[in-house]
């Protein structure tokens, strides 16, 4: 088993048609039949399921692919950590964030890492925390940025920056007439509109909802939205409260266009997080990205 029949193997499975596999790979449609030919011989088994709709991975080939991926990745940053790759930047860091980080926080880390290492490439992927904690544990990702921690594999999280969720309401007289009144007292009478599952803000909600005494499970659930800009419009419009990053609603709290609660006594305190596998090796740009977060907000 070697390395080209790997990739012979991935490239196949992954596009569906030997043909289309060998062009991407500048080698004959033989050549390529025989990589995987050789590997099923060695493995004792059958990866690759052949049919007039084209080709699908057996249970056996769904499982080597997962290995096969994972190696193929490990040598392309041996090669770029060498500079073995014959590209005169560097390698293409990875970045998987959930919404708060990706919308309030990476912007400025990323222009300023840009500035240090002009030389580096980024991708950005947005999604919930439970979505970035996955890319990162199946090395989609090189490094992950959530406000909440998950305890999955071997990740390590880095808190770096300190936010704060409150209740977000309407701006109406009603709710200015409960400016010093107890949050639990009312909240639970109201529609309340929730982020998706696997949300860091949902989680950590819920986390401080239940220290203030009330039952998640008797919430007045009004919706559930993923998108925070149709959260807050719909907050405005009197379908519901709910609870948010301030950063997230500054503009809105500082305009008088929504009011913001504090959370229990402890304000709704809660650590946005870097993240990445401790147990995999790392890209350079990683430690250099890890290096400006830290510079920027944990050396003040």
């Amino acid at each position: 088993m070697n390395l080209k029949q790997l990739e012979a193997f991935v490239r196949v499975a992954e596009t569906k048609n030997f043909s289309t596999a060998a062009k991407q790979l500048y080698l004959t449609q033989p050549t390529v039949s025989a990589h995987i030919a050789s590997l099923e011989r060695e493995l004792g088994t059958c990866l690759l399921v052949r049919s007039t709709k084209g080709v699908a991975l057996s249970e056996s080939g769904k499982e080597l692919y997962a290995y096969a991926e994972q190696m193929l990745e490990l040598e392309q940053k041996i090669r770029e950590r060498f500079g073995l790759t014959g590209k005169q930047s560097g390698s293409v860091l990875r970045i998987a964030a959930s919404t708060i980080p990706s919308q309030y926080l990476l912007p400025d880390i990323m222009v300023q890492f840009r500035k240090e290492y002009p030389g580096e490439q980024l991708k950005l992927f947005e999604t919930d925390s439970g979505g970035v904690v996955e890319m990162i544990l199946s090395h989609k990702a090189d490094i992950g940025f959530t406000g909440t921690v998950l305890e999955k594999g071997n990740c390590t999280y880095i808190p770096f920056y300190q936010d704060e969720l409150v209740i977000l309401t309407p701006a109406t007289e009603r709710f200015k007439a409960r400016k010093d009144a107890d949050v639990s007292s009312w909240i639970p009478e109201e529609p309340v509109i929730l982020r998706e599952e696997g949300s860091g803000t949902r989680k950590e909600a819920f986390r401080l909802l239940s220290q203030m005494g009330i039952d998640i499970t008797e919430l007045n659930v009004a919706a559930m939205m993923e998108n925070q800009e149709t959260i807050k419009r719909s907050v405005g419009s009197g379908m519901g409260v709910c609870i948010l990053s301030r950063l997230a609603a500054r503009e809105e709290i500082d305009s008088g266009k929504l009011l913001a609660f504090p959370l229990g006594e402890t304000g709704g305190k809660r650590n946005i997080n870097m993240v990445f596998d401790a147990g995999y090796p790392s890209l350079p740009a990683a430690d250099k990205f890890i290096k400006t977060v830290k510079q920027m907000y944990l050396q003040k």
